[in-house]
């Protein structure tokens, strides 16, 4: 029996032949969700508990083997995705995904880290609360991925992203120890908050196995639009104007171009426009509401008319109801998809101060504009918390594949741009394999010497997810 054969065997004997992905299955494992970067497991298993993982995590230990940890893998930026080297173990966590407990009168829940995203909402639902984390991927991915990455999501400008919504972590450590830290507890003042290492870390530090998570009361009365502004400067100043009429009330508050909207409608003929005529740019507003729906209505009604009577927006239109509101959501939501249909494009998912939103696009704009004229940005997100999704798109009729190789340029610009502002190249799709290298040219040396200091701590054999963030 050779070396391999050997480990693979040890390593079926843990999880059973449930658990042990056929090797003719593997390959839809080995790679990212968008193709970009393809590896070659050692072996694809899924375990069935936390026994498991930590049972994995000391062989894997005892004999040197790399592990990569996976959820739904709908990341963009490599992170779960192994080398080509074929001695990489790849566990993957879909089979965990029970749902622990529910504490309605506590607001907390306890999920193992395969739960969905979309199921982990069907369970606070079913208990009367709200787990108001909510991505596009949200019936796929899954719950120990968003930790991983801390996502963020359409909810980060009332409920925060995925670090806050946590209170506990089950994490089984690189040498097969599992720290239990699932408390439910908003304030644990007892030393360092060993949670905040895990979240973010993208699978470098350990393997998240289950998290306790706040909820929330169900809104009663929620209402949605969507208005047309003539820039982000103007979108800005609506975020303050509404801020300062609905304050917590305010949930989302997203901005999109009209190509994005173009190529939403291109794409997906059943989508129809909100508004009559083309506009700049628009902006999907949520409200939520403790009081009723006809409440939550007139309030947006009101916002939104002393808004068009002042000037500040063109045009808006109130969702009539909550297949209406669906519909607005479903043109934010479908930007990225439409303009995977249109080609090849270069993606970013940056951060700025929310204040400099505006200036940072005019100037980026402008830039990539004259280094490569003719491109078209799709630029969308989050404006509430300072998230952009600031694409670029090549010209119309180029080469897409032969644009693609002014990836690092393009990059480039908009990177230092983005430091410019002091800002962060990665929002919510985390490092991974496509921005480590440039994480170097972002973070100080002190901040890097830091990680690695943390790195070396938790995991001195170097075998969690190797090749990722570091």
């Amino acid at each position: 029996m050779s070396a391999v054969q050997r480990r693979i065997a040890a390593i079926a004997a843990i999880v059973g032949p449930q658990g042990l992905v056929a090797a003719a299955e593997s390959a839809a494992y080995a790679s990212d969700w968008r193709k970009r970067y393809v590896g070659k497991p050692l072996a694809v298993v899924k375990p069935a508990s936390t026994a498991e993982v930590a049972a994995l995590m000391k062989l894997a230990a005892a004999e040197r083997i790399a592990v990569v940890p996976q959820g739904g893998n709908t990341g963009l930026c490599g992170g779960a995705t192994p080398d080509g080297s074929g001695a990489q173990l790849i566990i993957n966590l879909s089979r965990m995904n029970r749902v622990r407990a529910i504490d309605a009168l506590n607001n907390t829940m306890t999920l193992e880290a395969g739960c969905t995203l979309a199921a982990a909402q069907q369970a606070a639902e079913g208990a009367g609360r709200l787990f108001p984390l909510s991505l596009a991927s949200e019936g796929s991915c899954e719950v120990g991925g968003n930790l991983s990455t801390n996502a963020g999501g359409t909810g980060v400008l009332r409920y925060g992203n995925t670090r806050e919504l946590t209170l506990g972590l089950e994490v089984v450590l690189p040498n097969g120890e599992v720290w239990d830290g699932l408390r439910g507890l908003r304030k644990d003042n007892t030393g360092y908050d060993l949670k905040q290492l895990f979240i973010g870390a993208e699978g470098t530090l350990g393997i998240i196995t289950a998290a306790v998570f706040k909820l929330f009361p169900v809104p009663q009365g929620q209402a949605t639009a969507i208005v047309a502004v003539d820039s982000p400067d103007k979108a800005l100043e609506l975020l303050a104007y509404a801020q300062a009429r609905l304050a917590e009330r305010l949930v989302g508050f997203e901005l999109f171009s009209s190509l994005c909207l173009e190529l939403v409608l291109r794409y997906y003929p059943a989508c129809r426009a909100p508004l009559s005529g083309a506009h700049p740019h628009y902006v999907l507003i949520e409200i939520a509401d403790s009081r009723d729906a006809n409440a939550a209505r007139e309030l947006m009604e009101d916002t939104l008319g002393a808004a068009l009577e002042s000037g500040l927006i063109g045009d808006a239109a109130l969702a009539a109801s909550g297949a209406q509101s669906r519909e607005f959501w479903t043109l934010r939501e479908n930007i990225s998809e439409a303009q995977a249909h249109e080609g090849r494009n270069i993606k970013h998912d940056v951060s700025l101060p929310v204040s400099r939103v505006a200036e940072f696009i005019r100037i980026t704009d402008a830039a990539i504009a004259k280094a490569f004229p003719g491109v078209r940005m799709v630029c969308f997100g989050h404006l509430g918390d300072g998230n952009l999704h600031y694409n670029v798109s090549p010209p119309p009729g180029a080469d897409h594949e032969a644009f693609a190789a002014n990836t690092a340029a393009i990059n480039l610009i908009v990177h230092d741009s983005v430091a410019r502002f002091s800002g962060s190249i990665s929002a919510e799709h985390g490092i991974g394999q496509s921005k480590r290298d440039e994480l170097t040219r972002y973070k100080t040396r002190l901040e890097l010497d830091m990680m690695r200091s943390i790195k070396a701590a938790l995991d001195p054999l170097g075998i969690m997810n190797p090749g990722k963030v570091l």
